[in-house]
């Protein structure tokens, strides 16, 4: 008897590599440097306050942008830290993570057909949400190591059905940190084709060497068409309760929050509680000090990776490093990164995870936001490789 068949649209998909590869680690129960899962502690602030909150009843729907508390510590946290004009009434979406708010965004302004401009080497799930919706990733490659681009390969880049530019700063996988000067190129080709700005700032208090983070949505030419998308899984180590948000103009924001209705309904109620609770009481000393401790650990990788004779490229910010493993045996990243972990028991993302048409086979992708007896660990068995 036949069977239904599937749609289409869907055909492109395939599990990530940054998944398969914690299913490989897994497998031989190595150490886990693929996924960002980022298992360092929860503030003991945050598990409280969402602890409570399921005890006070709060189990049960919130608004579709999100409770009232959660969006007005957002807007303080965006001006006091980003610079941007928000209040949080109307202008502050939260979503189920990071991922549905950019999700979101897209499906409220892309239609099929129509094309965004995503940097290289980029996140493979904002290259799969454009194909998800049947939009088409136009791409600009970043050169190491300093991860720059060319303002006439942007241009390039941009065809008549160009919508958004997306920016991810600091940069999964590569660490990039936006400069001024970098923003203002963009800042010209947004204006001069009338374009959106997508940026994801989940790693924004992950920022190294005397370097600062700076949101497009906070620049005066960029304020009107920027959607500034953000969460706070990897700063509060919470990547499985799944609270993001979107920050905008108002004119676009409702359109925003009605796609994550219908899409998510809302964010988990009693975790938005803890996650205000946190945005509430944590001072600026505590992003300083994350901001120091990861700089400690990058560093570390970083040595072990030289070591084993893996070359870092030093990343300027988030807590990933991209490292090249041409030295080990295989033909693809693939074959090379499968090849450390069953020499060594520590899983990487291969490197050609991160580029669409090719690139990235000499270079694999290392987590660093792990515990320190596991990243020590890590660092010894890479260290291994060189003797």
């Amino acid at each position: 008897m036949a069977k239904p068949a599937l749609g289409n649209r869907m055909r492109f998909l395939r599990q990530s590599e940054i998944r398969n590869m914690t299913l490989e680690c897994t497998r031989v129960g190595g150490l886990n440097l693929s996924q960002g899962v980022c298992d360092t502690p929860v503030p003991e602030v945050v598990r409280r306050a969402a602890q409570q909150a399921i005890e006070d009843g709060c189990n049960i729907y919130t608004r579709y942008d999100g409770l009232p508390e959660l969006r007005s510590e957002i807007a303080k946290k965006l001006r006091r830290h980003n610079q941007m004009e928000v209040t949080g009434d109307g202008d502050v979406v939260v979503t189920s993570g990071s991922s549905a708010a950019f999700y979101g965004a897209c499906l409220a302004i892309l239609d099929p057909g129509d094309e965004a401009v995503v940097f290289e080497p980029c996140y493979g799930y904002h290259l799969d949400t454009l194909g998800a919706l049947g939009a088409t990733a136009r791409t600009v490659t970043l050169r190491p190591p300093d991860w720059t681009f060319l303002a006439e390969d942007l241009s390039r880049a941009i065809g008549p059905r160009t919508r958004a530019i997306v920016v991810n700063t600091p940069s999964n996988p590569c660490g990039k940190v936006w400069t001024r000067a970098e923003l203002d190129v963009l800042a010209d080709a947004a204006e001069k084709h009338d374009l959106f700005v997508l940026t994801d700032e989940i790693y924004e208090h992950f920022v190294y060497d005397g370097r600062a983070h700076l949101s497009p949505g906070s620049m005066p030419r960029l304020r009107d068409r920027t959607i500034t998308i953000n969460g706070f899984s990897k700063t509060l180590s919470i990547t499985g309760w799944r609270i993001g948000f979107s920050a905008g103009p108002r004119e676009y924001l409702e359109r925003f929050g009605f796609v994550n209705d219908l899409v998510y309904i809302c964010a988990p109620s009693p975790l938005q509680k803890g996650v205000a609770r946190a945005l509430e009481v944590l001072d600026d000393g505590f992003y300083e000090r994350l901001g120091a401790e990861y700089q400690a650990k990058r560093d570390k990788i970083c040595t072990a990776l030289d070591r084993g004779g893996l070359p870092p490229i030093i990343p300027q910010g988030a807590y990933y490093v991209l490292a090249d493993t041409s030295r080990l045996p295989g033909e693809s990243s693939k074959a090379r990164v499968m090849s450390l972990l069953e020499k060594t028991g520590v899983a990487a993302v291969p490197g050609a995870a991160f580029y669409r048409d090719g690139g990235g086979d000499r270079l694999a992708r290392f987590c660093f936001a792990k515990t320190e007896p596991d990243l020590d660990e890590a660092c010894r068995r890479l260290e291994r490789l060189g003797a």
